[in-house]
């Protein structure tokens, strides 16, 4: 894998709230890489713009004006919405509901928060009934999920597939210098570095999140197997596809929350035009084997405060104009932070 950005580390912040940074870092495109393929719907006609984000933690008191602010800049814009949207269904029924009556598609995939199971929850279900839960949720919404056939944008060039991905993490991104899971688990719990998800992520029926994880994987990979090679991807999922983003976390015990190797190769596997993730809280964009990866988080009140959104709080994915992409519109938004 040949990969380009000019990272300075990242100071995440601590196990309670889990792999966030602070400072966003941007890199240029070295290199045009393939276009990739993908099934089955229809949208706007070439009209609108295919727009990122993620981590909007909309249960969190100064992101909820945020998550206010968001707004297409034409009635045919497409949004995707890469996990950690809340931890309650009724905040992520509000947030994904206000998104849905204003673009012309939304398409989720959950993060880690999605699937907590919180004691003061009233919706008590756990791991695979959570997810499904969740599912229903957004269909009642007429919100896209990775349950659903991927949806078509099209773009200028063409149709291009979205491919909403929930696959979760096995430990393979370990620790350094360990060469196990229980080694990893061993060094990040000696350190005080541990996820949340390793008390509120339930992987029922599964023995264990790895182990979900692992099916996840399978059935995506198949699903992506099938898909008409000649139509470009848009892969889109919460957790990165490829190690190398977790590498400028000032805690590296952290990245085994992060990922699999199972997916390292897809954006060479697969016809793939763009990847879209977040969790790290890390927004930036890095070029990996000429493919371009969006990291497109909005984060916590902390992290934002400081960094601001230097490229909007939406990123423009398709179509792509490098650097000088202009941030999407969105209201103003206060509760304490420049955006």
């Amino acid at each position: 894998m040949t990969a380009s950005s000019d990272p300075a580390p990242q100071e995440p912040v601590s196990q309670e709230t889990g792999p966030q940074e602070t400072g966003p870092q941007e890199t240029g495109p070295q290199e045009t890489g393939p276009q990739g393929a993908g099934p089955q719907e229809t949208g706007s006609q070439g009209a609108g713009r295919l727009l990122a984000v993620s981590d909007l933690h909309a249960a969190v008191t100064d992101n909820r004006p945020i998550v206010e602010s968001l707004r297409p800049t034409s009635d045919a814009d497409w949004l995707i919405v890469a996990g950690d949207v809340a931890e309650r269904p009724e905040d992520i029924r509000w947030a994904l509901g206000l998104l849905a009556a204003r673009f012309a598609k939304v398409i989720w995939t959950p993060g880690n928060h999605e699937l907590w199971t919180l004691d003061k929850d009233p919706v008590q279900l756990r791991g695979q009934a959570r997810y499904d839960h969740l599912v229903e949720l957004c269909r009642e919404l007429g919100v896209l999920t990775p349950e659903d056939p991927f949806p078509l944008w099209q773009g200028p060039d063409g149709p291009v597939a979205i491919a909403p991905l929930f696959l979760l993490y096995d430990y393979t991104f370990r620790a350094p210098g360990t060469h196990t899971k229980e080694e990893s688990l061993a060094v990040a719990h000696k350190s005080g570095i541990v996820c949340n998800d390793e008390y509120l992520l339930h992987p029922d029926p599964y023995p264990t999140r790895d182990d979900w994880c692992r099916a996840r994987v399978a059935e995506t990979e198949r699903r992506l197997a099938a898909h008409d090679p000649e139509i470009p991807l848009v892969l889109a999922g919460h957790w990165p596809l490829v190690r190398e983003p977790t590498s400028i976390m000032w805690y590296p015990e952290f990245a085994q929350w992060c990922g699999t190797e199972l997916t390292a190769d897809w954006h060479r596997r697969f016809n793939v035009t763009a990847v879209v993730y977040g969790h790290l809280h890390i927004p930036r964009t890095t070029w990996y084997d000429g493919i371009r990866f969006e990291e497109v988080s909005i984060g916590y009140p902390r992290e934002w405060r400081e960094r601001g959104h230097p490229r909007g709080l939406l990123r423009q994915i398709l179509p792509y104009e490098p650097e000088s992409a202009a941030p999407a519109r969105t209201d103003t938004a206060t509760s304490g932070g420049t955006l």
